[in-house]
């Protein structure tokens, strides 16, 4: 299965909750964070709902 390196480009701060808690969910907390998740369509979502906030890398 393919995994996803997101990390964390821009800070929340201005961002509405529901969009923090996208965040959060993702496991991210600081700027510069890098996490791995799995390629599904629920983490798709996720990262589109905040792609102007994280980068995202393919593995």
């Amino acid at each position: 299965m393919t995994k996803l390196q997101i990390t964390l480009t821009k800070s929340t701060s201005g961002a509405n909750k529901r969009q923090i808690a996208t965040v959060e969910a993702l496991g991210l907390k600081r700027i510069g964070q890098t996490v791995e998740q799995h390629d599904n369509k629920a983490i798709r979502g996720m990262i589109s709902r905040i792609s102007h906030l994280v980068s995202v890398v393919e593995e």
